[in-house]
């Protein structure tokens, strides 16, 4: 099961909240001054640009130019709160619908109010998080009307514009670009895609636009591997990554494999780096969506890496041929490889789909498949020789299998102490994320972090 732990401060207001097991009634959410204040739309806009908020699905583009450049374009916008997150390894989107609905909603109606959107969207796949965002939209009806669209839990569904696709009717595949949503989005309009995170700080934001800064440079993190259960916290940018990796109790972390799947793998060298979106970029890796799997003296990065590519191969759309064939083949290059079957130039091979590959596909999957090779080589070089040479016994003991990257979504209860029940859902399965949590939440102590100094 997942953890949620409290940094070592916790503020009232932060995005992980003061009682991160219970699900957030709207009195609760007004108690604390949600729905309040009086930020009027274009001050908060301001406030978002001079805060710097990057958007927190795995882009991290900056929210204040999104939203202006929807509003700039007129029409009639929609504002869409993306809650489908495909990345194994995070669980932050899935809990923050779950636990705390109104700050998401809040977030999602000032974003609304800043483009003049008339319409809003809550997209997912959690059956538990749509019963909880229902409740909460009957408890506190919005100031717009808002819908929820449930999909299929796939890697690419939270692709913005297979969010598109599929609340306008479609599957939930991504589509070629140009048009981007911001220019021709939901019914051919402008439209916001916004991660749920990102809704939830601007929703603090205009609560307490003095505090823009430290809302906007904490972030959720989703923690894991070793045998510790996985962790669910909130950070300030800037904790060293070797911080982190103590914390969930891997003192003698080797690496990491970052950003979801994204990030690609880490050396134990890279664990220095900050907590920093720029810094790590900068070096070759990725905070994307803010999960981290650290890596353990007894793991293997080629079993990793392979569990990564199978992961990838398997959720691939199968809509862009190069992707089917791209994926398949680092895929399966990477189980030959901690298999110790490989063929001598299969490191020439992953190597060269490292750099051919990323750009081709409708999607960032195949981008994915192509950093996870790549940065394979980049940090383990001479374990990639070794594997070649003869057999890895460790990897010999983990076969390939992506559902271990798989970390499970901690569940909140109402105050009541019961685990509140999905509602029907449109056309999609019950996620196994939402199935196999506890009856109850499991919040632990802090996390021995620096403070988030200022936060509200």
């Amino acid at each position: 099961m997942t953890t949620i732990r409290l940094p070592a401060a916790n503020p009232p207001g932060t995005v992980l909240g003061t009682a991160p097991g219970l699900t957030e009634s709207a009195d609760d959410y007004r108690a604390t001054g949600g729905y309040g204040g009086s930020t009027a739309p274009d001050d908060l806009l301001a406030h978002l640009a001079a805060s710097g908020l990057r958007g927190r699905g795995g882009a991290g583009f900056p929210a204040a130019v999104k939203l202006r450049s929807v509003r700039d374009r007129g029409g009639a916008p929609v504002v869409v709160a993306n809650g489908e997150e495909g990345e194994p390894g995070s669980v932050k989107d899935r809990w923050l619908l779950r636990a705390r609905p109104h700050l998401v909603l809040d977030g999602l109606a000032r974003a609304a109010a800043v483009v003049g959107a008339e319409r809003g969207v809550v997209y997912l796949s959690d059956p538990v998080a749509a019963g909880s965002v229902r409740r909460a939209l009957v408890e506190h009806p919005p100031s717009l009307p808002v819908e929820i669209v449930e999909t299929g839990h796939t890697y690419v569904a939270g692709e913005e514009t297979a969010v598109v696709r599929r609340i306008d009717g479609g599957p939930a595949l991504p589509t070629a670009k140009p048009p981007r949503p911001f220019e021709q989005g939901v019914g051919g309009e402008p439209t916001v895609v916004s991660n749920v995170e990102t809704l939830a700080r601007i929703a603090l934001t205009a609560a307490r636009p003095a505090l823009r800064r430290s809302i906007a440079l904490s972030t959720l993190v989703t923690l894991s591997g070793g045998p510790a259960a996985p962790v669910l916290t909130e950070v300030p940018y800037g904790v060293p990554l070797r911080t982190l990796a103590a914390g969930l109790g891997i003192p003698d972390a080797t690496g990491a494999l970052m950003g979801g799947l994204f990030g690609g793998l880490v050396g134990a060298d890279a664990l220095d780096l900050p907590l920093e979106p720029g810094a790590l970029t900068a070096a070759g890796t990725a905070l994307g969506c803010g999960a981290i799997r650290f890596l353990t003296p007894g793991d293997c990065p080629v079993a990793t890496a392979a569990d990564a590519a199978a992961h990838l191969a398997a959720e691939s759309a199968r809509q862009c041929g190069v992707c089917v064939s791209g994926t398949g083949a680092v895929g399966h290059a990477l189980r030959a490889l901690s298999a110790g079957t490989a063929d001598p130039d299969t490191a020439d091979s992953l190597h060269r789909w490292s750099q051919g590959l990323p750009g081709r596909g409708a999607c960032g999957l195949l981008d994915a498949s192509a950093g996870i090779a790549g940065s394979l080589l980049r940090a383990f070089p001479r374990l990639v020789r070794s594997h070649l040479a003869a057999p890895c016994t460790r990897c010999a003991a983990t076969p390939p299998d992506g559902r271990r990257l798989t970390v499970t979504v901690p569940r909140a209860v109402t105050g009541s102490g019961r685990v509140p029940a999905p509602l029907p859902t449109l056309d999609s399965p019950d996620s196994p994320d939402s199935l196999d949590c506890p009856d109850s939440p499991v919040v632990s102590p802090a996390l021995p972090l620096p403070a988030l100094k200022g936060t509200p």
